[in-house]
């Protein structure tokens, strides 16, 4: 049924239940240390508390509040990506070297684009509640 895993679900479970366990314990380290230490992520984590109950209260719809709530979460997770990128690099060398700075400029660059997207949809979504659509 399962092929060569066949007969032995527990220790396919146990197994995927391990790597989960293992990929939250990560997690859960690296957001303690970008809380504690990157202040874009602390930013953030401000603004998408406060966005939060303004998406609910000025959300026509569940989309709308998804849309508006998803828009800071995904620059959230760029922003991660971001800080991941310019350690790595500060890993490989703290000396200026172009292709280093290209990379990171590509993540700033990456972060910037974020931004826009989250101001145009937040932009977007109150233009329509100042100026409904006629029909």
């Amino acid at each position: 049924m399962c092929g060569r895993f066949y007969g032995r679900p527990t220790e396919i479970n146990g197994w995927v239940m391990d790597r989960l366990q293992k990929a939250f314990i990560n997690s859960a380290r690296a957001m303690s240390h970008l809380v504690r230490y990157e202040k874009a992520i602390q930013q953030e984590l401000i603004i998408l508390g406060l966005a939060i109950p303004v998406a609910a209260y000025i959300a026509s719809s569940a989309a709308t509040f998804l849309f508006l709530t998803g828009s800071l979460v995904f620059l959230l997770l760029v922003e991660v990506l971001n800080t991941g990128l310019e350690r790595a690099c500060d890993a490989v060398s703290r000396s200026f070297v172009k292709e280093i700075q290209i990379a990171k400029d590509c993540g700033s660059l990456a972060v910037l684009i974020s931004i826009f997207l989250v101001g145009t949809i937040w932009l977007y979504v109150l233009a329509r509640i100042i100026w409904p659509l006629s029909t």
